[in-house]
């Protein structure tokens, strides 16, 4: 397992490695038989969630269809929603905090590549943790790469590409995501 503690640690490695190719394909695996098991199959859906993800709180949905690399490398809060199209390149760990919602189609991606064209042809990569703390709400379409944590209550509008930390208690949005203002506490409605 160093290979596998290595891929995690942020530094250059091989992400060929017959090793780690194993224990991504169980995964992978277990993510397609999520996305294949009918929905009104709940008992066994709850399963699988738990067996994919390192760890799972309470009252998690998430909307098939999903990918994820390796799953065992993110762990969910509770109340966690995720709706259709969710991808977690996690190579790296991703931490979820409780109250997490996305939207369609988000990203989250750990792995990087290096820039010199023949590391990356012997499939070299390295990886950087996300951290998304509570009641963090990301639109469609965000995508969040590795390094990066969002702080408690912010918002990400929708089409967000973000590449750098946001604090708690904002809304932040664009390409690249910038704090727009911050997060009052009589808003009731608003569209991001």
């Amino acid at each position: 397992m160093e290979i596998f503690n290595k891929m995690k640690s942020g530094e250059i490695y091989n992400s060929a490695d017959d090793e780690l190719l194993t224990i991504q394909a169980r995964a992978n695996q277990m993510v397609f038989d999520y996305n294949h098991t009918p929905l009104y199959e709940k008992e066994k859906r709850q399963s699988l969630i738990k067996e994919i993800f390192a760890s799972v709180g309470e009252n998690v949905t998430i909307e098939t269809p999903f990918n994820a690399n390796w799953g065992l490398n993110t762990s969910l809060g509770k109340n966690f929603y995720s709706n259709f199209n969710m991808t977690l390149v996690d190579d790296a760990d991703i931490i979820i905090g409780d109250y997490v919602k996305f939207g369609p189609n988000c990203v989250l991606t750990t792995a990087s590549h290096p820039i010199e064209p023949s590391l990356r042809r012997q499939a070299y990569q390295f990886n950087r943790p996300i951290v998304i703390a509570d009641n963090v709400w990301l639109g469609s379409n965000v995508v969040v790469f590795g390094g990066v944590s969002i702080g408690e209550n912010s918002v990400i509008g929708a089409g967000s590409i973000v590449t750098k930390d946001v604090p708690a208690n904002v809304v932040a949005y664009g390409n690249p995501c910038k704090v727009i203002r911050t997060v009052n506490d009589d808003e009731f409605y608003d569209e991001v």
